[in-house]
């Protein structure tokens, strides 16, 4: 195999690597907005040993009428940070919203004060120690170097090449 073609068969699987992984983000975005999916990162272990601290979890958001208790679901907190822990009990309350009370698995008490919610986001599923190679990943220099890593590979791979035989002029 002559060294300009084993380039060019490089140049070919890495084009198509990356054009498959901008496939699999475009995939991803669509589906996230058409059925209301995105991620959750565990920074601490209230949810352990199921959801342990550095999981990554999939959600979904669905209005409070399809909670159930047992559910673990993620609850938007005005001014704070949102809490992912398991309902422990459901009532109705005023319109749509449902006034729920949360406990996490590993603590030993609920949370101190109910939730009145309209929405939440249920855990669909999670995974142990996926969270910290994402949040790595979201760091900008890593994205603004994966963005001028992928910019000189697809620049690459498309800037015109010359066919064999072919000499420039001096």
């Amino acid at each position: 195999m002559s060294r300009r073609s084993a380039a060019g068969h490089l140049r070919e699987i890495l084009l198509n690597t990356a054009a498959a992984g901008g496939a699999v983000c475009i995939i991803a975005v669509i589906c996230a907005l058409l059925f209301d999916v995105s991620l959750i990162l565990f920074k601490t272990g209230s949810m352990a040993p199921g959801i342990p601290a550095g999981s990554l979890a999939v959600v979904r958001g669905i209005p409070a009428g399809e909670i159930n208790v047992g559910d673990v679901v993620t609850v938007d907190r005005r001014g704070k940070l949102p809490i992912t822990h398991r309902v422990q009990t459901l009532e109705p309350a005023e319109g749509a919203a449902r006034v729920i009370t949360m406990k996490g698995d590993a603590n030993q008490q609920p949370d101190p004060a109910p939730y009145v919610v309209e929405h939440v986001r249920l855990v669909l599923w999670s995974a142990p120690g996926l969270a910290y190679p994402v949040a790595a990943a979201a760091h900008p220099l890593v994205l603004g170097g994966t963005t001028v890593a992928v910019s000189a590979l697809v620049t690459w791979g498309l800037w015109p090449r010359r066919k064999s035989g072919e000499h420039v002029a001096a």
